[in-house]
């Protein structure tokens, strides 16, 4: 008799069994795209109004379900719980701002002859795929899931195999509010994710996770002419200028190098400091360290600190000093200490690669100019942070650094609304904001004129 394959998740903290959870064939996947299909004219068809206040309503039950879903996250992933709480705070804000933004979503009228009318209508793209990574499972899901409904589309959710539980349980929820078969939820890992891609009924697959993975879904659109909304990996770059306090740039590094264990997508991956401030900031951020050390939550499991700890490796072989850490914590866990490097080349992985863990690789760089050219000459595109007195250095940063988001005195914030779009093997489209409507919908033009006009 077969043995059914399953997930199985380890708390990072303790290393105990958190989440069995029975893995979906393909034929599970095959069917619940189907369903989808066969659910989506009448989500269409329904008022904006309408799909809008169910969106809402799901809002609210989701609100209801904050310390549920928070536990879950934190017992999956390692999320301290005050952040995993904030993280479905940040969905039930952005189901809403989806709701309010949904039956507001309209499309162009265009002056022609005077016996016709012509028309751009925005209309949903059918059947969408939403493959949702583990760092923030709650807010990454609630935009695309929220955007994708508000817009008419019907959805298949895997959510990550790391965090089964959070992504299912919140999609449930959502479900509850909705017609039967507009949103459906698949248990799976990578293979079940390759097989919504692939499947010819699916009309967008919006993806935030790995560089690697994307590629492969761009790939697999691209070869039946389906749409891939991607936000990949990033290698954000934090560059710290002349002139600056260092005790305020060394807090700046460390909240976007160690905040969640560095494992956030617009995490600091590279910092770059002008040689004149370089030794007082290098002292600054090893206090930071200090004090980020023990408050740290652990990384998602301990394939993950493996791989951290060998972009560690390889740069001390390649020559970098550990500053700060550098060594896997002893006992039960995937616990890795806030960990500064200095002494780093453009060669070494911490500064090629997205590590997505708690170290702060410092290069040294003669000036400014130099800081922007490096930061600049890299595969990703997804964000950089810029601390600079100087305004002109500050416009010149963000015109030529080739991201998606340029954060110029602060490693985080942004306004309510925005939306940013990557670049490069980072991926593209726009993944949140009012522009996902536009990215979840197809524009139809419909040139309508009088009989014998």
């Amino acid at each position: 008799m077969s043995q059914t394959l399953e997930i199985t998740v380890l708390d990072p903290r303790t290393g105990d069994v958190v989440t069995r959870m029975p893995l979906a064939p393909p034929s599970a996947c095959d069917a619940a795209v189907d369903a989808a299909r066969a659910a989506a004219p009448g989500w269409a068809r329904t008022a904006p109004a309408d799909r809008a206040a169910a969106v809402a309503a799901a809002a609210k039950a989701v609100s209801a379900a904050a310390e549920e879903l928070a536990d879950l996250n934190e017992r999956e992933t390692g999320k301290p719980h005050d952040d995993a709480l904030g993280g479905v705070e940040a969905g039930v804000g952005t189901l809403v701002q989806y709701s309010e933004l949904g039956p507001l979503h309209g499309g162009r009228v265009l002056q022609g002859q005077w016996a016709a009318t012509d028309l751009m209508v925005p209309q949903p793209r059918g059947v969408v795929a939403v493959l949702t990574p583990w760092n923030d499972p709650v807010a990454v899901a609630a935009g695309l899931l929220g955007a994708a409904l508000v817009s008419g589309n019907t959805v298949v959710h895997k959510p990550s195999e790391r965090c089964p539980q959070t992504g299912r349980r919140f999609a449930e929820i959502l479900a509850e509010h909705l017609p039967e078969g507009v949103l459906h939820i698949v248990d799976g890992d990578g293979t079940a994710g390759t097989r919504l891609a692939e499947n010819p009924l699916v009309d967008v697959v919006a993806h935030v996770g790995s560089s690697a993975t994307g590629r492969n879904i761009a790939l697999a659109c691209a070869a039946r002419g389906a749409k891939a909304l991607l936000e990949n990996g990033g290698n954000d770059a934090l560059i710290v200028d002349d002139g600056v306090d260092t005790r305020w740039a060394a807090a700046q590094a460390a909240l976007g190098s160690f905040a969640n264990a560095g494992q956030i997508c617009t995490s600091v991956e590279r910092i770059y400091v002008v040689e004149a401030q370089a030794e007082a900031f290098v002292t600054d951020l090893v206090a930071e360290a200090r004090e980020w050390d023990g408050r740290i939550g652990p990384l998602v499991d301990e394939r993950h600190r493996q791989q951290v700890h060998a972009h560690v490796l390889d740069a001390v072989e390649a020559g970098a000093r550990v500053a700060f850490g550098g060594e896997p914590r002893p006992g039960p866990g995937s616990f890795y200490p806030p960990t500064v490097l200095t002494d780093c080349t453009s060669d070494m992985l911490v500064l090629t690669e997205e590590t997505f863990g708690p170290i702060a690789p410092v290069r040294v760089v003669p000036d400014f100019g130099t800081a922007v050219a490096e930061a600049a000459d890299d595969r990703y595109g997804l964000a950089a942070t810029v601390l600079t007195p100087d305004m002109g250095r500050a416009q010149l940063a963000w015109r030529s650094l080739p991201v998606g988001t340029v954060k110029i005195n602060a490693v985080f914030g942004g306004a309510p609304g925005g939306a940013a779009e990557p670049r490069r093997i980072s991926g593209n489209g726009f993944g949140f904001g009012p522009e996902l409507l536009d990215e979840m919908t197809a524009v139809k033009v419909v040139h309508w004129s009088s009989p014998g006009g």
